[in-house]
C-alpha cells in the first residue's frame, strides 16, 4: 500500500497503523463488492474485535471503518454518509458507550433488536461497541447470541485492550476477526498535531511524549492548560512519598483532582439535560394534558439521574486511571535511569524528579512499585472505593528510608 492511500480518506484518522489500515481498505473494499453484488467479498465479515493499548485509537479504527461501509466511495471522508457517521447522527451506526462502569445487558438487548433493521440507506448496520471489556456477564451473552446469528446486514465493531478471556470472552472472541493495532510512534503522534491541529512543532512534540503515544491526550497537553497543570501534580507525588501523612495527602490530592473533572462535567451536561428532558415531556406547556405531564415524569428523571451519577464515577475513574498511566510512565522512567538505558523518557521534563527517585531505590523496589499500579488500577476496575486504593497506592510507593 502506497504512503498516498494510507492518509486520505477517512483511514488518514489512525496513526501509525500501516497494516490496519491496509486489513480495512481491503475488507471496505470486499463489503462494496458484497452491496453491488459484484463479487465473493471475502475479504469481510460480520464482527471484528479492535485491540491495543490506551490511545492506539481503536474506537478511530472503528468509526472510521464504519464511515467506509457507509460510503459508496469506500470511505471518502466528504460525503453525507461519512459526515453523519462521525458526528454521531447516521441512522444506521448504533454506537454503545458505557454510561457507568459498565455495559448493562438492557442496553445491549435494545441495540442488538435495532441493529436487526433493515439499514436505511441500504447498505449495513453497524453497532459499535466501545470499551467492550465493560460488557457484564449477561450483556455478553446477549451480544453473542446476536454475533452467532447475525442478520445478513448487520456489522458488529467491538473495542477492546485485548483479546484475554478478562477483557473479552473466548467465544466471542472466537467469532470475530482480530485486528491488533499499536501504539503510535511519538513522531507519528507529532505530526497529526502538527499538520491536522495547527499545533507548533515544540510544543507537538513535547505532548507526544508526555502522552506516551495516546493521540487525544496529546492534543489536551498541547492545548489545554489544566490538563498540563494536572500531569505535572502527577508527576511531582512520587517524590514526595516520604512518609505516611505525605502519601495519605498525595492520595487526597488524586482523587480530589478526579472528582473536580467529574463535577466540572456535571455542571455543564447535567442541567442542561435536565431542562431537555422536563421539555420533551411537556413542562411549561400549556393545553390539554400538558399539566399531567411533569406529574408523570418522575421515573424518567430518576432514570436521567441514575445514568448522570453513572457517567461521573465513570468521569472520576477514568481521570484516575490517566493519572496511574502517568505514574507508570514514570516508574518506567526511573527504571531506564537506573539501568543506564539510552531508551527516550516519557518524561523527560521532569528528569529532576526520576533522577531523585532512582537514586533512592533498587530495581526490585521499581518493578514492586509498578505491580502495585497496575494492582490499582484493578481495584479501581473492580468498584473499590478511590480513596482506599489510592491511599494503599501511594503507601506501597513510599520511598525507602535512606
Amino acid at each position: 500500500m502506497s504512503a498516498h492511500m494510507e492518509t486520505t480518506g477517512v483511514f488518514a484518522q489512525l496513526v501509525g497503523q500501516d497494516r490496519a489500515i491496509e486489513v480495512l481498505t481491503a475488507a471496505s473494499a470486499a463489503a462494496k463488492e458484497l452491496i453491488d453484488g459484484s463479487g465473493s467479498g471475502t475479504a469481510m465479515t460480520h464482527a471484528w474485535l479492535f485491540v491495543g493499548p490506551p490511545g492506539s485509537g481503536r474506537s478511530v479504527a472503528a468509526r472510521a471503518f464504519a464511515q467506509a461501509l457507509q460510503c459508496r466511495d469506500g470511505g471518502c471522508g466528504h460525503c453525507q454518509d461519512c459526515h453523519t457517521v462521525k458526528v454521531g447522527t447516521h441512522p444506521d451506526v448504533h454506537v454503545v458507550i458505557p454510561e457507568g462502569l459498565s455495559i448493562s445487558v438492557r442496553e445491549i438487548r435494545e441495540i442488538v433488536r435495532v441493529a436487526a433493521f433493515h439499514p436505511a440507506g441500504g447498505r449495513w448496520q453497524i453497532v459499535i461497541i466501545e470499551d467492550a471489556d465493560r460488557l457484564t456477564e449477561g450483556a455478553a451473552n446477549a451480544l453473542l447470541k446476536a454475533i452467532e446469528e447475525p442478520s445478513a446486514h448487520t456489522v458488529f465493531l467491538l473495542c477492546a485492550p485485548t483479546t484475554h478471556p478478562d477483557d473479552v470472552s473466548v467465544t466471542i472472541r472466537s467469532r470475530c476477526r482480530v485486528l491488533p493495532l499499536r501504539t503510535p510512534p511519538a513522531e507519528a503522534v507529532a505530526a497529526v498535531l502538527i499538520d491536522r491541529d495547527g499545533i507548533d512543532s515544540e510544543a507537538a512534540h513535547w505532548a507526544a511524549r508526555a502522552a506516551q503515544g495516546h493521540v487525544g491526550r496529546a492534543k489536551r497537553l498541547a492545548t489545554d492548560e489544566v490538563a498540563k497543570q494536572r500531569r505535572a501534580a502527577v508527576l511531582a507525588i512520587p517524590a514526595k512519598l516520604v512518609s505516611m501523612e505525605a502519601c495519605l495527602s498525595a492520595a487526597d490530592d488524586l482523587v480530589g483532582a478526579a472528582e473536580a473533572d467529574a463535577a466540572a462535567l456535571a455542571d455543564e451536561l447535567d442541567a442542561p439535560e435536565r431542562e431537555s428532558l422536563m421539555q420533551s415531556l411537556g413542562a411549561g406547556g400549556t393545553g390539554k394534558g400538558t399539566g399531567a405531564a411533569p406529574r408523570g415524569s418522575a421515573g424518567a428523571v430518576k432514570e436521567l439521574e441514575r445514568k448522570q451519577k453513572a457517567r461521573a464515577t465513570r468521569v472520576q475513574r477514568d481521570a484516575l486511571d490517566r493519572a496511574l498511566v502517568d505514574l507508570t510512565g514514570f516508574y518506567r522512567d526511573v527504571l531506564l535511569v537506573h539501568a543506564g538505558s539510552d531508551v527516550p523518557l516519557s518524561h523527560a521534563d521532569h528528569q529532576q524528579e526520576i533522577n531523585q527517585v532512582a537514586s533512592a531505590v533498587t530495581p526490585e523496589w521499581l518493578l514492586k512499585s509498578l505491580d502495585a499500579i497496575v494492582a490499582a488500577r484493578q481495584s479501581l476496575e473492580t468498584n473499590v472505593k478511590p480513596r482506599i486504593a489510592l491511599a494503599a497506592l501511594t503507601t506501597g510507593l513510599r520511598l525507602p528510608r535512606q
